[in-house]
């Protein structure tokens, strides 16, 4: 290991540490910036990934191209192609000309893909084949195009499960991983944490003209024994937090816990937990499953009120004819029971397929006993003769039937007979 080299770009870069794990990325990015090797760079959230692609970059033989750095995860999946690859003109909507894309622009120079493992899988096959070949075509284009880029990536997701999901291809991992970099978690640099402490409350001091904040013993072993779960990115929020509002400028335990977690072993966010079997992977399998819950939910309801509509609507048929349409409170509760933006039938219209929708949904509302003298009297007018009885009602003929057999009044006439 070059300590004088890692020193000098510790100074360049602005770096702040000197725990083994970060001068060992340091160390082995210098040692194959010389060379075109693809190196895949791993770390949690926030452990400073992004600053080795540069390293490589400015000590390799194309420190005059240009470079790159791409977020993965911040480009839509529909334009991520055309972003990376180009495209031709009027190869989709929007496509108003031609664009050659970063691995166009980039020729000779280098890129970083940092996250990379957010990738879509169609994406990955074609930056499989740039990796074997340096070859690509433009979304919407046919002419095989040639570039020489040097490919660093990053990423912070759990490469090998990744894999076995089937969310990233192993022959492209093995390409980009060529040469592995580690990037230490704040939680395994130790004295490192101190240090950049100072780094952030110094740059904060100078830069708002404030007293700089210190820690106390106390408060220094509070901060190497948390884990950081939001590694350097954390350290430096709370270290800005702590020199706006804190009215002390010495942090002593007390303060310090006031804005980092009382649970110091914690190294998780929070997360939603319900004491089932069930787990989700992403928001989006969460959203589906209370979507699916919620449709069954409506449709019951939806049926429920169906039913009631329909055997409302027929009570107001036997009513109104009876008294000669005078009833209407039927014909008003099946309205408010209409969902907005659709408009109740015409009980003497729809009676067929109210009498369908009756065969398969169970009757819940009982007729009043107006309903069974209302049958017998027109049945009495009629001489007995169910059709006719049926038409001065105004309901169907099974309709009719159903009725005299549930008010019982066949077997009253065959006890007559």
């Amino acid at each position: 290991m070059n300590t004088e080299e890692i020193k000098r770009v510790k100074q360049r870069y602005n770096i702040v540490g000197n725990s083994d794990g970060l001068n060992r990325a340091l160390d082995v990015a210098l040692q194959v910036a010389p060379t075109d090797l693809s190196v895949l760079i791993f770390g949690e959230s926030g452990v400073g990934k992004e600053i080795i692609p540069r390293v490589i970059h400015d000590n390799s033989p194309r420190k005059r191209e240009r470079y790159f750095a791409i977020n993965c995860g911040s480009i839509p999946e529909g334009t991520i192609d055309s972003e990376l690859f180009g495209h031709e003109k009027g190869s989709f909507t929007g496509a108003i000309g031609e664009s050659e894309g970063y691995f166009g622009v980039a020729n000779k120079g280098t890129i970083f893909l940092d996250e990379v493992g957010e990738l879509p899988l169609a994406t990955q096959a074609r930056l499989l084949r740039v990796l074997e070949t340096g070859e690509y075509i433009r979304v919407g284009g046919q002419k095989i195009m040639k570039t020489d880029v040097r490919i660093v990536a990053a990423t912070n997701v759990n490469m090998q499960k990744a894999i076995s999901e089937g969310r990233f291809r192993e022959d492209l991992y093995y390409r980009l991983n060529t040469i592995p970099i580690q990037m230490p978690s704040l939680r395994e640099r130790g004295q490192d944490i101190i240090l950049l402490f100072r780094l952030f409350a110094l740059q904060m001091a100078e830069k708002y003209r404030l007293p700089k904040i210190t820690l106390t013993e106390e408060a220094k072993q509070i901060m190497l024994k948390y884990k950081w779960p939001g590694n350097v990115r954390q350290l430096k929020n709370i270290t800005e937090q702590m020199s706006v509002l804190s009215q002390n400028r010495e942090i002593d335990a007390k303060t310090l816990l006031q804005f980092i977690p009382q649970d110091i072993e914690s190294t998780q966010l929070a997360t939603i937990g319900g004491g089932g079997s069930h787990s989700y992977e992403s928001e989006r399998e969460m959203v589906f499953k209370i979507l699916y819950e919620m449709r069954g939910s409506i449709s019951d309801l939806k049926r429920e009120m169906n039913s009631m509509r329909k055997q409302l609507d027929e009570a107001h048929n036997l009513t109104g004819a009876a008294y000669g349409g005078q009833i209407t409170s039927f014909d008003s509760a099946a309205t408010a029971l209409t969902p907005v933006g659709t408009q109740s039938p015409s009980p003497i219209a729809n009676i067929e397929e109210a009498e369908a929708e009756e065969i398969r949904e169970p009757e819940t509302l009982n007729l009043s006993h107006i309903g069974r003298q209302m049958l017998e009297k027109a049945l009495e007018r009629n001489g007995g003769n169910r059709k006719k009885a049926a038409q001065e009602l105004g309901i169907s003929d099974r309709t009719l039937y159903r009725r005299i057999k549930q008010y019982g009044l066949d077997k009253d006439k065959q006890d007559e007979e």
